[in-house]
């Protein structure tokens, strides 16, 4: 009994062990557990356990990603911070528009879809290698719009910043950096602009070779009869050709260029000049190249031409004649008419205007003010668009009815614009016509051609659409891309790049790839084609309003496929436009833009 009771004392007692050796509770719980486990069915333990192996494997895939997450997260701090020591200075030249939705872009912008339906059937095979040919050039440039600050080691690629001076991943596995596909890309890019520049420099030294040569110091240079011809005998080509030489570092070029104006440039001759011609391609040309440079010689030479033009406002609606002697200080009109073009009288202003800012001598802007304001007043125009003569006697427009952005009219338009923002934005009138201007062209003279739907600006004449379109129309696209990367409704971008597109087609659905004067849009449905050119209008004047609107549209939208276009042009003027060892001069000086 005595045994047997301490057992059972001492079964007891270990029940009431709350407070024994840490391992013996633990090993209890262990027991517990254990029973627990042994209550449980054959089916729960076989769940339970096979739920237990589907989380471990499901742990050891999720692994390698969650590690990967997590070196990512603090890896970001890093490049954050290197980034704001690492990223390139961008320069200012001309910044990017604010960023608005994709335009709406018509379908033929694809080549690839119009390489079957544009141009005549002769075309097209070659039309499909063009198309090609741009978009392969396009591709290998991708990489290319921004490598600001590659000469210092850092280059920026698809929005990464890379210090090439330090070695990556590529490096650290074997790979040689100068090989990495990014700078194999910035390189290739680099080098096809180089050769490029360099294409335009040769042809401009080419052009200039045939004109020094042959014409130095007359007018134009006539290259198939290896002679010259007169306009107003003031060096037309050379002064126009002034600031082009500056812009593509041709030193050599423009220091015998600037020895003959300082010597022989005279402006005390016995001879009639066009008052717009001679104000776009003398004062204007003086008046840059005095910008570029900051040499006075070329300042004092454009306040003597623009005082020599001033009699030609001396009119009784202070219309300026087109005519005046700068020799003898009297202005007339032509023989025929006593009207002046409007475009002539419009497009004169900015030379004038700052020819007063610079010399402070406030007659020159004043007298270009008042044909401005004399214009806005007028009656007789339709939306803003306004006819194409004005009267020097009475001022009122004559020939109305007609309406066009072709000769006659077209940088009346272009200078509205550009005076507004010359004058700091502020003129609110000019701003007002260009604004309703261009809405009269959306509701008046815009239309669609067919079969490919190319966007293009025709003509009004009493009341008559005609889907006629000159090639000096082709100044919109880069006018309407100006205003709106200068605050303008966004839209004008959008049609901008529209126009662009049709004046393109209008070079590389021809033979040559070179422009003719005019073309006619067909508009009828079952159209095989969408440009007729008449016989009277096969030929190219070396325009340059389709080159410049592609540097405008390729410096506000920084797509390179402008840039292309313009190269193509310029390859199809070096093809067709050279004769024997000299070419067409204006070609080559006109072209300079696309550097």
């Amino acid at each position: 009994m005595h045994l047997s009771s301490r057992q059972d004392y001492v079964s007891i007692s270990f029940a009431g062990q709350g407070s024994g050796s840490y391992n013996n509770s633990k090993q209890w719980r262990r027991q517990s557990c254990w029973r627990k486990w042994k209550q449980l069915s054959r089916l729960q333990r076989s769940l339970i356990l096979f739920i237990l192996v589907l989380l471990f494997i499901c742990g050891i895939a999720s692994y390698p990603s969650v590690t990967e997450h997590l070196r990512g997260l603090t890896g970001g701090k890093q490049d954050t911070a290197s980034d704001s020591i690492l990223g390139p200075f961008v320069p200012f030249v001309l910044p990017e528009p604010a960023k608005q939705g994709p335009p709406p872009l018509p379908e033929l912008t694809s080549q690839r879809k119009l390489s079957n339906k544009r141009g005549p059937p002769v075309l097209q095979n070659r039309l499909q290698k063009k198309g090609n040919a741009s978009e392969t050039v396009v591709e290998d440039r991708a990489a290319d719009s921004k490598k600001e600050g590659e000469e210092k080691g850092v280059i920026s690629w698809r929005g990464a910043v890379i210090d090439t001076d330090e070695a990556t991943e590529g490096t650290k596995n074997g790979e040689n950096k100068e090989d990495a596909p990014a700078n194999r890309e910035v390189k290739t890019s680099k080098d096809l602009e180089s050769s490029w520049l360099e294409a335009v420099q040769e042809a401009f030294r080419h052009a200039w070779k045939g004109y020094k040569e042959f014409a130095w110091g007359h007018d134009e240079l006539r290259p198939i009869s290896k002679s010259y011809s007169e306009w107003f005998g003031l060096g037309l080509t050379l002064i126009d050709a002034l600031d082009t030489m500056w812009i593509l570092d041709l030193k050599e070029e423009f220091e015998e260029a600037k020895s003959w104006v300082a010597t022989e440039l005279t402006f005390n001759k016995n001879v009639d000049v066009n008052l717009f011609e001679s104000t776009i391609r003398i004062l204007g040309g003086l008046l840059s190249t005095y910008h570029l440079t900051g040499d006075t010689l070329f300042l004092d030479k454009a306040k003597d031409i623009g005082s020599r033009l001033m009699p030609a406002f001396n009119t009784p609606s202070k219309i300026p004649y087109s005519d005046v002697n700068i020799g003898k200080g009297i202005a007339h009109p032509p023989r025929w008419t006593s009207d002046s073009t409007v475009a002539e009288v419009t497009s004169i202003q900015l030379e004038f205007r700052e020819l007063s800012r610079l010399t402070q001598e406030p007659q020159y802007q004043a007298a270009v003010a008042e044909v401005m304001k004399q214009v806005h007043k007028l009656d007789g125009k339709l939306d803003g668009l306004v006819p194409m003569f004005i009267n020097t006697n009475n001022g009122q427009f004559t020939h109305q009815g007609i309406y066009t952005l072709g000769a006659r009219a077209d940088s009346y338009y272009e200078y509205l614009l550009k005076q507004w923002i010359q004058g700091g934005k502020k003129e609110n009138q000019l701003l007002e016509d260009y604004l309703q201007a261009i809405e009269g062209v959306k509701k008046n003279l815009l239309q669609k051609s067919s079969p490919n739907g190319l966007t293009f600006v025709g003509e009004l004449s009493h009341g008559q659409f005609s889907p006629k379109m000159d090639h000096l129309v082709c100044f919109l696209p880069g006018t309407l891309a100006l205003g709106a990367h200068n605050g303008l409704p966004a839209d004008h971008m959008d049609l901008a790049k529209e126009l662009m597109e049709t004046c393109y087609q209008m070079y590389i659905q021809m033979e040559t790839g070179l422009s003719p004067e005019i073309v006619h849009f067909n508009m009828h449905q079952g159209s095989t084609r969408d440009i007729d050119v008449k016989l009277a209008d096969r030929h190219n004047l070396l325009r340059p309003e389709t080159v410049e609107s592609l540097f405008y549209l390729h410096r506000l939208t920084k797509d390179h496929k402008y840039q292309d276009w313009g190269w193509e042009i310029l390859q199809n003027f070096e093809k067709y436009t050279k004769t024997g060892d000299l070419s067409r001069v204006s070609s080559a000086f006109t072209l300079s833009q696309l550097g």
